[in-house]
């Protein structure tokens, strides 16, 4: 018998790092655990290698402890008036993204409109939306706090649709690359 598959969706943030272990079985996802991930350390620039190493920790921490199939990420949003906030998510980004790739996991990426339509059928859901979405889906007793446990639900979330879609002939996500070449005919 097979084991079912985990994924693991992380909320990627400098700060607070959500995470959700979830499983897919036959009869649906089922949570395992979800949570933040925090720093101790100063929020200061001279502190930021400490800071990022503590969330790398902290990802290999849970990856060792559910052993997921899938690190499942929302993908890097940056805001033209917010340059700086784009590349301090960059590097909470690469610390996590490196964490999965050193344990040797499938690592996907969905964006935030992606995992909002998924999850409430509007790609512009409010926070509240996807907490009420996962409180609802998880059957949970109360609602997902803070907002980062939420969408690390919803990352998860999305890609066990995702890849229940793929495996049962559904639609994929991705681009044909062939549709972007006008000399390419179909």
């Amino acid at each position: 018998m097979t084991k079912p598959l985990r994924i693991l969706g992380i909320d990627p943030g400098l700060n607070t790092t959500g995470y959700a272990a979830i499983e897919a079985h036959a009869t649906g996802p089922k949570l395992l655990e979800a949570g933040v991930l925090s720093s101790d350390e100063s929020k200061s620039a001279e502190n930021l290698p400490q800071r990022l190493k503590a969330l790398y920790d902290g990802v290999i921490e849970v990856i060792d402890q559910f052993h997921p199939g899938v690190l499942s990420v929302e993908q890097l949003y940056a805001h033209y008036e917010h340059p700086r906030t784009a590349i301090l998510m960059g590097h909470a980004r690469g610390a996590i993204l490196l964490a999965g790739a050193q344990r040797g996991l499938q690592v996907v990426s969905y964006a935030a409109t992606q995992i909002k339509k998924t999850i409430t059928g509007s790609g512009r859901a409010s926070k509240e939306q996807i907490q009420m979405a996962m409180l609802r889906e998880f059957r949970l007793k109360a609602m997902p706090e803070p907002h980062d446990v939420a969408d690390a639900l919803a990352i998860a979330l999305c890609h066990y649709y995702a890849s229940s879609n793929s495996q049962a002939g559904g639609t994929s996500v991705g681009v044909r690359l062939s549709a972007l070449d006008p000399d390419t005919t179909s």
